[in-house]
């Protein structure tokens, strides 16, 4: 049974910082591309950034400089780190693992909230 288990949300003010992590079971977690999706409330879903299994990162334009993505195969966990947060970063955030075959597993979400 695959699992992908999201911690490290919650409220923080303008400027702050937080660090995600992602803790995967049931995969072989070392040849899959990490990702961490968000979601705002009435928005789409969109990716925030990815990891591929030999490291390679890979950024939305809105957060490259303030995030980064990392990953500890010896855990099985992926992180992000999200420093000088600003209120448009509220989301839902969503953790993600792909194959190389495409099979696409997500975690359950964990809530960031960015407000003073």
């Amino acid at each position: 049974q695959v699992q992908l288990v999201e911690s490290g949300g919650g409220l923080v003010q303008p400027g702050g910082s937080l660090r995600l992590s992602c803790a995967a079971s049931g995969i072989r977690f070392s040849i899959y591309t990490m990702a961490w999706y968000r979601q705002a409330p009435g928005k789409q879903r969109e990716l925030v950034a990815s990891i591929t299994s030999g490291g390679a990162t890979n950024y939305a334009d809105s957060v490259k400089g303030r995030f980064s993505i990392s990953r500890d195969n010896a855990k099985n966990t992926v992180y992000l780190q999200m420093n000088s947060l600003r209120p448009e970063d509220t989301a839902v955030y969503y953790c993600s693992g792909t194959s190389i075959l495409a099979d696409k597993y997500w975690g359950q979400g964990t809530q960031v909230t960015v407000s003073s």
